[in-house]
C-alpha cells in the first residue's frame, strides 16, 4: 500500500479519507458502479464540512443547504471489489454570496493510480421553498476555512 502522503495529488493538503469498495457496489461489468463514486463524494463532502460548522443540523436550523447545481466527472480507471481507494476534496471556490465549488480526486491505493476527477459546483438554497438563497455568515465562514489550503499556494 502507498502511503497517501506521498500520491500525487492535483492539489495541496486535501481532506482525504480511506475507504474499501465493497462487491455490492460493484456492477455487471465487476467494477466499482458509477453511483458508487458518486455516493463517495456526497459521504467525504459531509464529512469534510460537518466539523468545520455545517452540518446538517445546522442546515436545518438556518433553513438553508448547498445544492448541487453541476456535476462532472471524468472516469479515469476501474475499481474492484476489495480495492482500498483514497477519496480526496477540496473546496475551490466561495463567492460568499450564492455559490461554491468543490474538486475530488479518488486514488487507488496499491499503485496511487487516479481513478476519478470530478468537479461539483453548488448553489445556496432555501429549504423549505427549493429557490436560491444567499448564503448564510455560517456557510461563508466554512467555506473560508476550508480554503485555507489556497493560502500557501495552487
Amino acid at each position: 500500500m502507498v502511503d497517501f502522503k506521498a500520491t500525487t495529488w492535483d492539489f495541496p493538503d486535501p481532506f482525504i479519507r480511506e475507504r474499501q469498495v465493497h462487491p455490492n457496489e460493484t456492477d455487471r461489468l465487476g467494477h466499482a458502479n458509477n453511483t458508487a463514486y458518486l455516493h463517495w463524494m456526497e459521504e467525504i463532502s459531509w464529512e469534510h464540512i460537518s466539523p468545520l460548522g455545517m452540518s446538517w443540523e445546522v442546515h436545518e436550523t438556518l433553513g438553508k443547504a448547498m445544492a448541487i447545481t453541476r456535476t462532472e466527472v471524468d472516469y479515469l480507471a476501474s475499481a474492484y471489489a476489495g480495492d482500498a481507494l483514497y477519496v480526496g476534496t477540496w473546496i475551490m471556490a466561495c463567492d460568499e454570496r450564492l455559490t461554491s465549488e468543490r474538486r475530488f480526486q479518488i486514488v487507488r491505493t496499491s499503485d496511487s493510480k487516479t481513478l476519478l476527477r470530478a468537479y461539483c459546483r453548488y448553489a445556496c438554497i432555501d429549504i423549505r421553498s427549493g429557490r436560491p438563497s444567499r448564503m448564510p455568515q455560517a456557510f461563508i465562514e466554512c467555506h473560508r476555512v476550508a480554503m485555507r489550503w489556497r493560502e500557501k499556494g495552487v
